[in-house]
């Protein structure tokens, strides 16, 4: 199930209700009379489950009930089948909600909304990728405001960046979250990742802690510094002009960059 909040019960980037779906579906007959129940596209009787696939009337409502605790399907009584105990017939119909797992964690659902706001918000005179970086830095903000107290680490966890501190007042974070798409395009990416994580630490409680644009390989973009480790690096000037280029091809834009406040938005 996708979120931009953080779970009561998460666990790591997923809900513990996403992880009991998935336990659920690991289940053959509870997957086919999913399938069932979506393709049929009205409500399915436990009669007509059973019939489809072949069981008993009495493992199909077992099932069904199990995959309506899971959140997968919902349930009512209101069918047109045969009524037992002058009750109408109990029916099952596809759920509203999204169940999503990915391993590692990734959130592009967060990054087209981003990038699909920013395409109908962008003001005159402002480039596509500087409307996207002010877009995901209000939504940063956004998430820090109604944060408040909350556990930084916990949020970094719930979105997927797998936070882990490796020197003092240093955290790296090991998954990014937008991975493959941050490596096709860093240059946007990977600035509205920084964007996004700077604008949650100014509006939040984190005020010690900066957001730095730190590219690694195998990791996310961005690591966050505290105390004396906030102090951005020195970036090193690359010995040619083809070394340059090359370094801009691989690496976003502004490495070493720290959390500016951003009036503008």
């Amino acid at each position: 199930m996708t979120s931009d909040s953080t779970a009561a019960g998460q666990i790591g980037a997923h809900g513990a209700d996403t992880w009991s779906a998935v336990a659920v579906l690991g289940d053959e007959t509870r997957r086919r009379l999913l399938e069932f129940v979506r393709l049929a596209r009205r409500p399915v009787t436990r009669e007509e489950a059973s019939a489809a696939l072949g069981i008993t009337r009495k493992l199909a409502a077992f099932h069904l009930d199990k995959l309506v605790a899971a959140g997968l399907l919902q349930a009512r009584h209101g069918g047109h089948g045969p009524r037992r105990v002058g009750r109408a017939p109990k029916v099952y119909e596809p759920a509203a909600r999204t169940v999503t797992l990915s391993l590692p964690a990734r959130r592009h659902e967060l990054l087209a909304s981003l990038l699909a706001q920013a395409a109908t918000a962008q003001r005159p005179q402002e480039s596509a990728r500087d409307a996207s970086v002010r877009i995901a830095r209000a939504r940063g903000e956004a998430l820090g405001e109604a944060a408040g107290d909350a556990d930084l680490t916990g949020f970094l966890i719930s979105f997927g960046f797998e936070p882990a501190e490796e020197a003092p007042g240093r955290t790296v974070l090991h998954n990014c979250p937008f991975h493959p798409v941050a490596a096709q395009a860093p240059q946007l990416v990977c600035a509205m990742n920084h964007a996004f994580l700077c604008g949650y630490l100014a509006a939040s409680r984190e005020r010690e802690t900066v957001a730095v644009l730190a590219p690694r390989p195998g990791a996310c973009c961005v690591e966050l510094r505290t105390g004396a480790a906030a102090a951005a690096p020195e970036q090193e000037e690359p010995a040619t002009a083809a070394a340059e280029q090359e370094s801009a091809d691989a690496e976003p834009p502004g490495t070493g960059a720290v959390c500016r406040r951003d009036t503008s938005v």
